[in-house]
């Protein structure tokens, strides 16, 4: 994480069970993290960093160091997906799916490849089209890498993970002027009709255009995990405490219930533990659940 006073990494994972969190994504290998994960039961999301991209892509004994190192030495701990890389763009994309074919083939020799998945998670950006649903398309730039992904994807058998906020959507006007109360999940009504599935809030939407995305692209079969999402509580445009508050305890109490299209529960990673003091001035330093201190920015109910 981009911040110099967090609490160690011990303190955090029993943050995470006080809370009832049952799952973590960490964004790269941090061997003090995952020793206090170890036993815990808790799944974990690790990322293999973008800047180790080239040398994975080129090398399968590099990848194979890395899963030595980074999963095999950690036996106890409940790893779930290796990303490949987060939100890759421009000349970078070549190097995806030769990481993820050199990654997939060091966990099968580890004989971890039946319980860990390999996959990549694609920013909001990669979207074009995000209502109506139905219509779900991804940028024209973004076609060409993601489809020999989405391709590795369906047939290891991995999801694809997106990190999808409704608050750019609502701050870019990529989905139009649209009210906030679409964003917050407090929408009194259905306000996007899309056929016969009527949408009351914009992460439902996101997640079926998604979805509407990949199958365009001719791709079946490959779920989506909502690998990021959340709302700044301070910095920016309809960055308040209580906005943040709202989004966060609407999405918990909504996940579960699924997507219209889909309505069965979206598997989701709240952004972020923590606000991070090293990050931009502004709306980047106010994604947290909590302070570093340790004390909550607002009250919210997670799984207890």
């Amino acid at each position: 994480m981009s911040a110099n006073n967090l609490p160690p990494p011990s303190t955090v994972v029993g943050m995470l069970r006080d809370n009832g969190f049952n799952s973590v994504r960490l964004y790269a290998p941090d061997s003090d993290a995952l020793a206090a994960l170890a036993g815990t039961g808790i799944g974990v999301i690790v990322g293999a960093p973008n800047y180790v991209l080239p040398e994975m892509a080129s090398s399968a004994s590099a990848a194979s160091a890395w899963v030595r190192a980074n999963i095999a030495a950690h036996p106890d701990v409940s790893f779930r997906y290796i990303t490949v890389g987060n939100e890759v763009a421009g000349s970078d994309t070549q190097y995806l799916v030769p990481a993820m074919e050199n990654m997939h083939g060091a966990l099968a020799a580890a004989g971890l490849g039946d319980a860990v998945k390999v996959t990549t998670a694609i920013s909001q950006a990669t979207i074009a089209v995000h209502v109506p649903p139905s219509a779900g398309e991804f940028a024209d730039e973004s076609k060409p890498f993601l489809l020999p992904v989405l391709q590795f994807l369906e047939r290891t058998g991995a999801p694809l993970l997106a990190n999808l906020y409704p608050y750019f959507v609502y701050t870019y006007k990529a989905a139009g002027d649209m009210d906030v109360s679409f964003m917050l999940f407090t929408a009194a009504g259905t306000v996007v009709q899309d056929g016969e599935y009527g949408y009351q809030n914009m992460f439902d939407a996101s997640v079926d255009a998604v979805h509407a995305a990949v199958e365009r692209l001719g791709v079946s079969g490959v779920d989506v995990v909502v690998s990021e999402t959340g709302w700044p509580s301070a910095g920016g445009e309809e960055a308040s405490v209580e906005n943040a508050r709202t989004y966060n305890q609407n999405l918990v109490s909504h996940v579960g219930k699924g997507t219209p299209r889909r309505p069965w529960k979206v598997e989701t990673y709240v952004f972020s533990m923590f606000n991070e003091n090293l990050k931009e001035a502004g709306v980047e330093q106010n994604w947290g659940l909590f302070y570093p201190s340790t004390d909550r920015v607002y009250p919210i109910t997670f799984g207890k």
